[in-house]
């Protein structure tokens, strides 16, 4: 018997098909510690380093520091729009700080999302020494690092005092500790990404971020405000690991999809073929 598909039921076998070709993530890996800037540093201090997780923590949005022209801003100016990814450095630092930032601005580069629109980027200086001059000498290298022609404005450089980066340290769990001897931070290397409202939804560690893993973190954290239906889709799909940092695919939710695919497309083929059965017999004479 020769028969053919509807749109509809093309659509819904070839939708079934690609589910069950969706490859797996890598198998989560040990939860392996960030890496962390030691150049210099006494190793006694290094006990003092390291990455707390405090998810859905409220962070003090009423802390000022200074932006990258020298003026006082609120935290709070950089929330309600969006959500927002924080990184915690320092402008003088003589390693890992500049490929946090690298890193960072690489990921950004490959995201359809966009910056300034979609969300925003709050880099902040936990060297209470360093000044807006350093601040707006960062501000010019990575938003011109940022695509050409793409809005770089929502990517603040600020500094502050002691007590207020500390307080800001404090509430995302990023310890670290100054070395007098060599005059430099140990630090860990992360990124966090914040909801709107400013509550901690996300941690990535080192100096890698995937933009899938990253660009998912912000769909998230907006609360599926931004982002594309195929992103919402493949979010069903994977689910966030705290230990790793990363998104894995969740085998439970891929089957369930794939397997209401296959009953409804075999459903849509039984009716067009029961309809051509139909339409197709033809009484006697």
């Amino acid at each position: 018997m020769n028969f053919t598909f509807s749109r509809g039921g093309t659509l819904a076998i070839a939708a079934a098909a690609l589910c069950l070709s969706v490859p797996a993530s890598r198998a989560a890996q040990m939860n392996d510690p960030p890496p962390t800037q030691t150049v210099g540093v006494a190793p006694s201090l290094l006990r003092k380093v390291g990455l707390d997780q405090e998810l859905n923590q409220q962070v003090p949005l009423d802390l000022v520091f200074r932006n990258e022209r020298g003026e006082s801003v609120a935290l709070r100016q950089f929330f309600g729009r969006g959500p927002v990814i924080l990184t915690l450095v320092y402008y003088q630092c003589p390693m890992l700080c500049t490929e946090v930032l690298n890193g960072l601005v690489h990921s950004l580069n490959q995201m359809p999302l966009e910056l300034g629109k979609d969300f925003s980027v709050v880099t902040l200086s936990i060297d209470p020494k360093d000044m807006p001059k350093l601040a707006a000498a960062k501000h010019e290298i990575y938003t011109g690092l940022y695509a050409p022609r793409r809005d770089s404005t929502g990517w603040h450089f600020l500094t502050g005092d002691e007590s207020n980066i500390k307080r800001l340290a404090g509430a995302v769990g990023f310890r670290y500790a100054y070395d007098p001897a060599s005059g430099q931070y140990a630090h860990p290397s992360a990124l966090m990404v914040l909801t709107p409202d400013g509550k901690i939804s996300r941690y990535f560690y080192g100096i890698d971020y995937p933009q899938r893993d990253l660009r998912w973190s912000l769909i998230e954290a907006a609360k599926g405000k931004i982002g594309s239906p195929v992103d919402q889709l493949l979010l069903y799909c994977f689910h966030y690991d705290p230990n790793t940092g990363k998104y894995g695919i969740l085998v439970s939710r891929v089957l369930q999809i794939c397997g209401g695919l296959t009953v409804l497309g075999i459903a849509i083929l039984v009716a067009i073929l029961f309809r051509r059965e139909n339409y197709g017999y033809r009484r006697p004479a």
